[in-house]
């Protein structure tokens, strides 16, 4: 194995810059790396953690997806109680995406589910937030354009679910 190298203090804002840049990119593994990176030298940089949750659910629906269990944990490393609401959303509303674009039996109503849970987080989020910051609410109403337009309902006991053998 190798050992990885340390990122200076002094290094942290440039390799945050350059991990945004990646994400913009559509590079989240490379986002990812610098985000650890940046962890490692600094564990609680909120703006890392920030920049990670998003890199890894950049790559949710993806064929090299991951699962939710990496940005729970990070999510629970964010402390500000807005923030935490705010991406607990946007987490949510990546994972109905990613199900709606995956297209299985049962999706479209996993996708409202998710896409509710998101919408909740939204509006506990749009509660307690800074003044002028409407995201929570642009967000919300993201979710309920996606509902509407694809047709989306709960899941019912007539729904189609995947049966495994």
């Amino acid at each position: 194995m190798f050992e990885l190298k340390p990122l200076s203090k002094e290094a942290i804002p440039a390799a945050l810059e350059k991990a945004t840049r990646y994400r913009l990119l559509n590079e989240p593994g490379e986002a990812e790396s610098i985000c650890h990176d940046v962890l490692a030298a600094d564990p609680d940089n909120q703006a890392a953690l920030v920049i990670l949750l998003l890199a890894i659910t950049d790559r949710f629906g993806k064929s090299y997806g991951v699962g939710t269990t990496p940005a729970n944990e990070v999510l629970a490393r964010i402390r500000d109680p807005y923030e935490k609401a705010y991406y607990t959303g946007i987490v949510n509303e990546r994972r109905a995406k990613a199900q709606l674009q995956k297209g299985s039996p049962g999706s479209s109503h996993d996708a409202y589910a998710y896409l509710r849970e998101a919408m909740s987080w939204f509006e506990k989020a749009e509660a307690i937030r800074p003044a002028g910051n409407d995201d929570p609410l642009l967000h919300w109403n993201v979710c309920a354009r996606i509902i509407m337009r694809n047709h989306l309902t709960p899941r019912t006991e007539d729904s189609p679910a995947l049966q495994l053998e």
